[in-house]
């Protein structure tokens, strides 16, 4: 490879790194062709980016990005997944992915530029999507403020039976009087 193609490669890496929302390093050693194609195309599907790639081009185009941070991380053969969205989709996919092709490891990640383990990364795979965890935060809110509603209303229906039944006495005694004056 000359100078002009790694310019070119580090170049088109810097435009991948740009508005990434998550990024992740993996091992890609024990994978034969086939396996490594089926995991860009579950990639690609998502709109993830998913390329093996020389470790010294990508230091050259982490630098003065938070890519940098996964500077010590670059060693031995090395596939750089990057995702746009949600950061957890990213995690999904991969774990899932190494459940059934061992083979394939997860070295580090970076998201939102916090450099995570592999803990980490396995841990953010067990949670729901980002949509279901917003839907669950406001039914948690939402939730309080129709209890309140509730008891609002149990009150108030509470104090309009009571006016309700001192109506309904009001009227038996004015009927009562307007009785007892009709008789005599």
């Amino acid at each position: 490879m000359n100078r002009r193609e790694k310019e070119l490669i580090v170049s088109e890496l810097n435009k991948k790194i740009e508005g990434y929302q998550a990024a992740i390093l993996t091992h890609y050693r024990g994978l034969n062709v086939e396996q490594m194609n089926q995991l860009r195309r579950r990639l690609r599907e998502e709109k993830i980016y998913y390329q093996v790639v020389k470790n010294t081009l990508i230091k050259l185009a982490s630098k003065g990005t938070d890519l940098e941070k996964l500077n010590p991380y670059f060693e031995g053969p090395t596939a750089l997944a990057i995702s746009y969205g949600d950061p957890a989709l990213l995690v999904k996919i991969l774990t899932e992915f190494v459940k059934t092709q061992p083979a394939l490891e997860i070295k580090v990640g970076l998201i939102q530029g916090e450099v995570i383990g592999t803990e980490e990364i396995k841990a953010l795979a067990t949670l729901p999507p980002r949509n279901v965890l917003l839907a669950q935060i406001l039914g948690g809110i939402q939730t309080p403020g129709g209890q309140i509603v509730g008891a609002i209303m149990v009150a108030l229906q509470q104090v309009l039976g009571v006016l309700q039944a001192r109506v309904d006495q009001l009227s038996q005694s004015e009927s009562g009087t307007s009785e007892a004056e009709s008789r005599e």
